[in-house]
């Protein structure tokens, strides 16, 4: 079953390549979406996929790369459109 889940995760995330270890961890996953820098210094994601490989991107994003420290991962269930190709840097 296909689902979509929003997150922003805070901490130290910018600067430390927090949205390539992203897009690398979509890739292995096989997720779709996108991720972007917000101007708080917070990461946004969008993750759509089947539940069990959303759920493993969620783990690592609360995980982060070894330079990042994570405080706080909010999440939100989104609507899964189907139409995401790929997972990409905004």
């Amino acid at each position: 079953m296909l689902i979509a889940r929003r997150f922003v995760v805070s901490g130290r995330v910018q600067g430390v390549g927090f949205r390539f270890y992203v897009v690398e961890a979509a890739e292995v996953e096989g997720v779709q979406g996108w991720v972007r820098n917000l101007p708080d210094g917070s990461v946004e994601a969008l993750v759509e996929g089947d539940r069990e490989a959303v759920d493993r991107m969620e783990r690592k994003l609360r995980r982060g790369p070894p330079a990042a420290r994570i405080e706080r991962v909010d999440t939100q269930d989104d609507v899964p459109t189907g139409r995401a190709d790929g997972f990409k840097v905004r």
